[in-house]
């Protein structure tokens, strides 16, 4: 039997692994001088459908799209108008991998490296498209999917 590389997703441990991130960064963000402004009028259960997102997006089920009736565009139309910075890009990324190292989440390189590119790129168009207006998605703009990359998949020793 051949060995099957495991999602993103399963990698980081699931539905369960990615709610608790999400809900230990969201406490952090609230507690941030910097992003609360930003984030001080999201619903209750922000933090989940962020987790739902990131979730579908490292090929977990589609949680996002269908739970939470979510899609890229919906995400992208969240940003508009909000005016993010260079600092504020920075400050989410590094309070999100403290949370990740908080929670335990998978902490080897090439999941890390993953995770990182993601969130590089994600928190650069999010950044892009908070400047706009109007959506430069339409409707149909499919879900992005992130993958290992370059690595080829997890480093597993012998």
């Amino acid at each position: 039997m051949e060995n099957q590389i495991p999602t993103l997703y399963q990698w980081a441990g699931g539905n369960e692994a990615l709610e608790k991130l999400t809900q230990v960064f969201y406490d952090k963000v609230f507690r941030d001088d910097l992003l609360y402004p930003v984030f001080k009028n999201m619903s209750g259960d922000h933090s989940k459908h962020v987790a739902h997102f990131i979730g579908e997006v490292f090929g977990g089920p589609k949680l996002y799209s269908d739970g939470d009736k979510g899609s890229h565009y919906k995400m992208i139309a969240h940003h508009l108008g909000k005016m993010l910075d260079e600092p504020k890009r920075k400050r989410w990324i590094a309070l999100l991998l403290e949370s990740c190292d908080e929670v335990n989440l998978a902490d080897d390189p090439e999941f890390r490296s993953a995770l990182v590119g993601y969130l590089e790129w994600g928190s650069r168009i999010a950044v892009i498209n908070s400047k706009e207006s109007e959506n430069p998605l339409d409707n149909s703009e499919p879900m992005p999917v992130w993958g290992w990359g370059e690595t080829g998949g997890p480093y597993v020793p012998k």
